[in-house]
């Protein structure tokens, strides 16, 4: 298991392989698809994302006592990023993308131009990444974009995922959709 401390430097994430596991802690940010627009589009961002990770995640969040409190964190599906990543990545300096089910060619791109990976969590598992996150360390557009859509600073410890995009260009996406493509035709005697 790579450990990595924020900021994710893109000499650290260059050292990154498919198929390794990770554990981050540090800073982390959620977006999810108004955050995305939003950025593509101009919006200025409230938080430096330079040497950062974007978690693809919309937290089940509880206001109790005066702080917020994290009840679930999982992985949103990624693919739905595919039209702002690249944009993002190559604005923001973006080191780091969290999420599931991968992402496309525009953004594998991205992440082997700028020195970016995507790390794939575990989907399914929101209460139990939730335990990773030690606290809520600000929001922002949660009265416009509301709680699941806004742009939350977690600080997390041991955040786990495996790197299924590296930034050299590599994807286990696309290497297991090209397998499974020629089992296909296997299986239909094509």
């Amino acid at each position: 298991m790579k450990q990595l401390e924020y900021p994710f430097t893109a000499a650290k994430v260059r050292e990154l392989r498919t198929g390794q596991a990770v554990s981050l802690s540090g800073r982390v940010f959620t977006g999810r698809d108004r955050l995305h627009r939003y950025l593509h589009d101009g919006g200025k961002c409230p938080v430096d994302l330079k040497d950062g990770a974007i978690y693809h995640c919309g937290p089940v969040m509880v206001y109790e006592n005066g702080a917020w409190t994290v009840r679930a964190a999982g992985p949103t599906t990624s693919i739905r990023q595919e039209q702002y990543m690249a944009k993002i990545i190559r604005q923001h300096r973006v080191r780091i993308v969290i999420g599931k089910g991968g992402m496309g060619e525009a953004t594998r791109k991205a992440c082997s131009q700028y020195g970016c990976v995507y790390l794939q969590a575990v989907g399914g598992a929101a209460a139990l990444l939730a335990e990773a996150i030690e606290s809520v360390d600000g929001v922002h557009f949660v009265k416009e974009f509301g709680a699941a859509e806004a742009l939350w600073v977690l600080k997390v410890r041991d955040l786990e995922a495996i790197v299924t995009m590296d930034s050299r260009g590599r994807s286990l996406h696309k290497k297991i959709a090209m397998a499974s493509k020629r089992e296909l035709k296997s299986l239909l005697g094509r």
